[in-house]
């Protein structure tokens, strides 16, 4: 796989741009629910085209009774597709739920892998939640680019790429390694809070002196 062209960001820039998300989000975390890797790779598939809070409100009654690939993969996914209809694409996802399930108990001793190409060979695991399950389950260090992460990173200017995975390869080029996973908990932080798609607060944003977006807006 050939790699990007880095960022014209500058490491100062780079860093100034970490501290003031770090002084803006201290408490920055993974906003799904769970309690295992198994139940973790549930959810990011059921966040697909759906937000966190509702798919915790899903998970909240489905991993009492169901949370292990054992419970999933006795399950038709014309059963399981009745449970989680709240999360939008549910057919889809129920499928895919229900046959990474029975590919872990037959291929994996129903454990979660711990490497990205093994997840990625699970079905309805794309490299996103691949990369959200490595490093919120098992603390490696990895940057998830969903669509928060690559608008904010794109428009900062902290990448400078028309595709998720030529974001992402920028961002771990541009950020030190040690702070990947924390970054892509920043970035999505203050994609919500402050950088949203249509009404980027810019005049409120603390980034503001080192964001390429809102220069190009004052110039």
């Amino acid at each position: 796989m050939a790699k990007p062209s880095p960022t014209s960001a500058s490491p100062d820039r780079v860093r100034a741009i970490l501290e003031r998300l770090a002084e803006m989000y201290p408490g920055a975390r993974c906003e799904l629910n769970y309690s295992t890797p198994f139940e973790l790779l549930v959810a990011c598939i059921l966040s697909a085209q759906c937000t966190d809070r509702r798919v915790n409100i899903v998970t909240a009654r489905l991993f009492p009774r169901y949370n292990s690939p054992e419970h999933f993969a006795a399950l038709a996914p014309e059963q399981l597709a009745e449970k989680i209809r709240d999360c939008g694409l549910y057919r889809n996802k129920a499928r895919h739920i229900v046959e990474l399930s029975r590919r872990l108990l037959e291929d994996y001793d129903g454990k979660v892998p711990t490497s990205r190409e093994e997840l990625m060979k699970l079905p309805g695991v794309g490299r996103k939640t691949a990369n959200v399950v490595l490093s919120n389950a098992f603390g490696v260090p990895a940057i998830a680019v969903d669509t928060h992460v690559f608008r904010v990173a794109n428009r900062i200017g902290l990448a400078e790429a028309s595709d998720p995975l030529s974001t992402e390869l920028q961002l771990m080029d541009a950020i030190p390694k040690e702070l990947w996973s924390q970054a892509h908990h920043w970035l999505i932080h203050h994609g919500r809070a402050l950088c949203s798609a249509r009404r980027p607060q810019c005049t409120a944003c603390p980034i503001r002196p080192y964001c390429r977006f809102a220069n190009s807006q004052s110039a």
